[in-house]
């Protein structure tokens, strides 16, 4: 089992930037990859961007790409999204979750998850 407890959410402006942080705890020496995913309500919960803990690949969705980074620390096991020029639409949910199989792209891998931290940006 892998505990996430995820931080750093809140409410910022339209072009303003917040830092999320995900701490594991655990049985985190099995884990593949961790992926920040968000859900926006009435949507679906979506991947937004992953990386390996091997290998330090990364994954962005498109939606993100070139605003966000993702990163980790292996010495602290948290993983972190750094996020730039923030928009509206980017106001969600944000949920951190753990993968110990290689599929590390689909949802469906992801087994362990935290509560989540709200991200509210204003117009």
């Amino acid at each position: 089992q892998v505990q996430l407890v995820e931080s750093g959410g809140g409410v910022v402006q339209a072009g303003g930037s917040l830092r999320l942080s995900c701490a594991a705890s655990g049985r985190t020496f099995n884990t593949y990859a961790t992926a920040w995913f968000r859900q926006a309500p009435g949507k679906e919960r979506d991947l937004i961007a992953a990386i390996t803990w091997s290998a330090n690949a990364t994954y962005y969705a498109d939606s993100i790409k070139g605003r966000f980074t993702i990163s980790r620390d292996k010495a602290k096991n948290t993983v972190y999204l750094r996020m730039n020029s923030l928009k509206p639409e980017d106001t969600a949910l944000y949920y951190c979750a753990a993968a110990y199989g290689a599929r590390w792209l689909a949802k469906s891998e992801y087994a362990f998850w935290g509560q989540g931290t709200q991200v509210t940006v204003s117009s």
